[in-house]
This record gives structure tokens, C-alpha cells and sequence, in this order.
């Protein structure tokens, strides 16, 4: 990793399945650098399968060192039951990092589809194909591993700007 670049973890949470995806910036230049999905056992009791995503999660970060990370913000859906339960995994998603020191910054999915393909109600294979255009050597094998590229990518383009804001503040 060249020591000008920030190393960024980004995040695509769910209780099914949760992407993650690590790309280094220098500048302006993006590169890849792994990507993957976690699968909680789905049979298993809810403590175990949210015990199962952090302990994953934090072998992410200790594998990766990403310097900061970044969660899509979950939309709510019309079940409550399952707006709950990914909201307990969301939870998750948000803690282990934060856990770790890392900086957590959320972007709405609409602000990650519009950075990435340039609309924001884009398709997944439309975020999908841009990941690959913008993050050649990424190999993401599930929906959930390339949206975790793509939170990555806006955070790595909206971060000068947030920190701005946090300097104000």
C-alpha cells in the first residue's frame, strides 16, 4: 500500500447477507483491494448470527486495516418485522469498526447509486458494471460485495467534504 493512500472499508449490511469491500485511495486514484460477503448461518438464533457477522467483520478489519469505513444506510421497508431485523444487523455493520477505532461514515443509497453510475435510482447490475469500469481488478462475486465497492467509492469521493464539514463544525 503506498503511504499517501487511505485505505477504506465499505459496507453493505444485512442479516442474510452483508457485503464488505476494501479499496486503497491515493488522490484520486482508486485500487482495489478485496472484497467479500459474510453469511450468517440463517438457522441460527438471532444473538448467534449477529455475534457471527461481527466476529467476521472483525477479522475484515484486522485482515484489511482500513483507516476508515462507510455503511449504506438502509432504506425502510413495509414489513416491520424485517426493518427490525436489519436494523439489528445495521447495528452490527456500524459497531464493529466504530469498535475498532475506524471512523464510520453512512450514505444514503440514492447519494451511492448517484456517485458511482451518475443516477441515483440505477439498477445493481448498472452499480455492478461501474464497479468494474472504475475498480478493474475487482472480482465481487455477489450484489452485496460490489454495493460494499460502491459505498467505498462515494465515501472516497465525498470524504474531503465531510471531514471539511466536521472541521467547521
Amino acid at each position: 500500500m503506498d503511504l499517501n493512500a487511505i485505505r477504506i472499508l465499505g459496507l453493505d449490511p444485512g442479516l442474510r447477507r452483508t457485503g464488505w469491500g476494501v479499496i486503497d485511495v491515493t488522490g484520486s486514484r482508486l485500487a482495489f483491494v478485496a472484497c467479500g460477503t459474510i453469511l450468517p448461518p440463517e438457522q441460527a438464533p438471532m444473538g448467534e448470527r449477529l455475534a457471527h457477522l461481527h466476529r467476521e467483520l472483525l477479522g475484515v478489519i484486522e485482515r484489511f486495516s482500513p483507516q476508515e469505513a462507510a455503511v449504506e444506510e438502509t432504506f425502510v421497508n413495509m414489513n416491520p418485522s424485517s426493518t427490525l431485523k436489519l436494523g439489528q444487523a445495521r447495528g452490527v455493520v456500524l459497531l464493529a469498526p466504530a469498535q475498532m477505532g475506524l471512523p464510520v461514515a453512512e450514505y444514503a443509497a440514492l447519494l451511492v447509486k448517484k456517485s458511482v453510475v451518475g443516477a441515483g435510482r440505477a439498477e445493481k447490475a448498472q452499480v455492478r458494471m461501474m464497479i468494474g469500469i472504475l475498480l478493474p481488478k475487482a472480482t465481487p462475486e455477489t450484489e452485496d460485495a460490489s454495493d460494499a465497492l460502491a459505498v467505498a467509492v462515494t465515501h472516497a469521493h465525498h470524504r474531503g467534504a465531510a471531514a471539511r464539514a466536521r472541521a467547521a463544525l
